[in-house]
């Protein structure tokens, strides 16, 4: 028994329908012509770090959007950061913790220094605390290298999908 010759068009006409809906909504590729991407990449100048999860946001953030050579747009950054005790053993010592982080950013133009875009983005990391002092420092130092890297692709997300054609 063969299959009519017809299938593999319906099949196509059928893959092509979730393309056609995304045309029709608006979207267009972020590193398209006129692009937030493209209107980003290089031309971003961080504020400059004052700590060391500044440091990491900073550097994150630069290693996606690229380091501005002719910068258009400032980005300035407030970033907080919180511990807390999650597993606690029989001897009350803490065996894990979660490290909460908020950074507050603001896109201005920089050549009228009026702020484009802002918001607010929040994540959380966890690390143990079950081996040795070395070991449990690592693991914090880790965890907050890992949650500066989840803050700044939040970052560039939302930028992305701001509109900066105002």
């Amino acid at each position: 028994m063969s299959l009519p010759k017809a299938i593999p068009s319906r099949r196509l006409f059928l893959a092509a329908l979730p393309l056609l809906a995304l045309a029709a909504c608006g979207f267009e590729p972020v590193y398209g012509p006129g692009g937030a991407g493209t209107a980003l990449q290089n031309r971003v100048l961080v504020d400059a770090p004052e700590d060391r999860f500044g440091y990491f946001l900073v550097r994150e953030l630069e290693s996606q959007l690229g380091r501005a050579s002719t910068p258009a747009w400032g980005l300035a950054l407030t970033t907080t950061t919180s511990e807390d005790g999650l597993a606690i053993d029989s001897e009350g010592n803490t065996r894990r913790y979660n490290l909460l982080g908020t950074t507050s950013y603001a896109l201005r133009d920089l050549s009228s220094g009026q702020i484009v875009t802002s918001g607010k983005v929040e994540s959380f990391t966890g690390y143990s605390a079950t081996g040795t002092t070395v070991a449990t420092r690592a693991a914090e130092l880790d965890a907050q290298e890992r949650l500066m890297a989840i803050l700044a692709d939040l970052i560039v997300s939302r930028l992305y999908a701001a509109d900066l054609s105002e």
